[in-house]
């Protein structure tokens, strides 16, 4: 069973439970939509974040070509996020000697190539890691295999 994580705080317990005489374990419709605008919230201050670039500004960051860098994005080996219409952003820190290697064999371990899902993956603490994001981890000489063996053991 895969537990769905969270990079960011969703007050659950700031909307009201339905009141029933039996525990049920759906949520309400007013609980779905409360926390469907607060992820479509995040995801918008998330893509206009600082730590964010344009795919064009990342080509030339990396030195290659669109297509490539489009290839790349299609792959996992580069995590690329798009809110609604918006254009496609990449978080800058993707292109550290620490991140970048890394990243493909994350996209294969969770099973994706889904920029959200990697984004969230790397960017949101860990236990096993000390509380550490596996992005801060690597930061700090975490071992790639390690981070690698997280993402599988999230990924299934």
């Amino acid at each position: 069973m895969k537990i769905l994580t969270s990079p960011f705080p969703v007050a659950v317990d700031s909307v009201k439970p339905r009141h029933s005489s039996k525990a049920d374990p759906y949520a309400s419709e007013a609980q779905t939509s409360a926390l469907l605008r607060r992820g479509a919230e995040y995801r918008f201050h998330r893509i206009n974040a600082s730590d964010m670039i344009t795919t064009g500004e990342a080509v030339l960051l990396s030195g290659i070509s669109r297509v490539t860098f489009n290839a790349w994005l299609k792959s996992g080996r580069c995590i690329g996020v798009k809110h609604l219409r918006s254009c496609i952003k990449v978080p800058k820190w993707q292109f550290e000697p620490y991140v970048f290697p890394v990243l493909q064999a994350v996209s294969e371990a969770l099973a994706t190539t889904d920029g959200w899902q990697m984004l969230s993956f790397l960017e949101t603490p860990h236990v096993a890691l000390g509380g550490l994001a596996p992005r801060i981890a690597l930061e700090q000489g975490v071992m790639r295999q390690r981070i690698v063996e997280l993402a599988a053991a999230q990924g299934h």
